[in-house]
């Protein structure tokens, strides 16, 4: 639920889905963001991208007319990845408090694979500082997206019970949980991040109402 370990397309609303797909945009889109989730986006040059994917210069400006369209469209389409499997989730989960159950083991799960490298997002947040960055408003639209899914399932685990919390804090404290587990594992541990985590995320689901 963090990170773009699968591969996935840019949204079709978005506006480079908007140009057309085609097998080398694939390739030039898939290669990118494996090396920007890997070494960084402001590490990783245009001419990088094209010696590996391989294409051309041509073929690049075609489909991505600067690298910062190049850039959006990986961040959309880890946003994309990310809500497809929260919805699958959602969906087969016999409760909302097993839906947030399983949201947390993904994040827990992510943090032990090789590949890891923490949250595409916040990573992005960190090289692109200015608010008024294009790829910052699509850091800040995915966490608004996150936070008001995990708001609603916290509001139907809570109901009617007296001693019910607030949805929204227990979905911020949720997010917080889980920026410092995607940030601090390789620091501090995986598994007893992991562990703590787990315990974090029960606790919001059995101590708040």
């Amino acid at each position: 639920m963090a990170t773009p370990i699968r591969s996935a397309p840019d949204s079709p609303n978005s506006s480079s889905g908007r140009q057309g797909r085609s097998e080398a945009r694939e390739r030039l889109l898939s290669t990118a963001s494996a090396l920007f989730y890997r070494e960084g986006i402001r590490a990783v040059g245009v001419e990088r991208i094209l010696a590996e994917a391989p294409a051309t210069r041509a073929t690049f400006y075609r489909h991505f007319p600067s690298k910062e369209d190049l850039v959006l469209a990986y961040l959309r389409g880890v946003d994309a990845h990310i809500r497809a499997d929260a919805q699958a989730i959602i969906e087969a989960a016999p409760s909302p408090a097993d839906a947030l159950r399983t949201i947390g083991t993904a994040v827990a799960d992510d943090l032990a694979k090789p590949e890891f490298r923490g949250c595409a997002f916040l990573n992005a947040a960190n090289e692109y500082p200015d608010p008024n960055d294009p790829v910052r408003q699509v850091v800040l639209d995915h966490r608004a997206w996150y936070v008001t899914t995990l708001t609603k399932l916290f509001a139907q685990v809570f109901g009617d019970s007296p001693r019910r919390g607030k949805p929204e804090h227990a979905a911020r404290h949720f997010v917080m949980m889980r920026d410092g587990a995607v940030t601090g594992a390789h620091l501090d541990g995986v598994e007893s991040v992991g562990a703590a985590f787990h315990r974090g995320v029960e606790g919001l689901l059995t101590l708040l109402h």
